[in-house]
């Protein structure tokens, strides 16, 4: 969920700054506000970036101002219109508010004990035992590993993208069993 301040007006693009990490990084990067919004329980600043050209998420405790203020600029519309959805995709990967990757699996558990976990995802009963989640990640093996977190017997609905992260999955975890398995045996 994203929470949001009034939107901010009338400073100039050399209003606000953004200050490199480190020795070596580049100068501070340039910024016309936009709005000052929460997710994830942090404050970040949703603006323009003159550099990159592009729109930008800054984490709200590393902006300085800048002094003079120079002349105010025109905002700029954000992506789709809407403050709230344009936040909730970047922290998805994308300028829309979609996850780039969405699939489904049948799990062997009831519907109540799946959705008070199931996020963003949509949960629907199959019967009395089992249920189905639709649900999105940023890469297929982060979303059968997401899957994963249920501990219980599932069946891919779709799409093959998500049934081949999950063999991708299942061999990285068997090499790591596998690995530690041998090693206690050594020890």
């Amino acid at each position: 969920m994203v929470a949001r301040g009034p939107g901010i007006r009338n400073l100039s693009p050399a209003g606000t700054s953004y200050p490199p990490r480190g020795e070596g990084d580049p100068q501070p990067r340039r910024v016309e506000p936009h709005h000052l919004v929460t997710s994830h329980g942090r404050w970040y600043l949703l603006g323009w970036d003159l550099d990159r050209d592009d729109w930008r998420l800054f984490a709200a405790e590393r902006v300085r101002p800048r002094v003079p203020h120079g002349a105010p600029f025109v905002p700029r519309v954000v992506p789709g219109g809407d403050v709230d959805a344009s936040v909730s995709g970047r922290f998805k990967g994308s300028d829309a508010n979609e996850w780039p990757c969405r699939g489904t699996v049948v799990l062997h558990a009831p519907a109540h004990r799946v959705r008070p976990f199931a996020g963003d995802g949509t949960v629907t009963v199959v019967d009395d035992s089992r249920c189905t989640l639709k649900a999105g990640s940023w890469s297929w093996g982060a979303l059968a590993a997401s899957f994963g977190r249920f501990e219980v017997a599932m069946e891919v609905v779709g799409p093959s993208e998500l049934a081949e992260a999950f063999a991708v999955q299942a061999e990285r975890f068997a090499a790591a069993g596998s690995s530690a398995e041998e090693a206690r045996r050594g020890s």
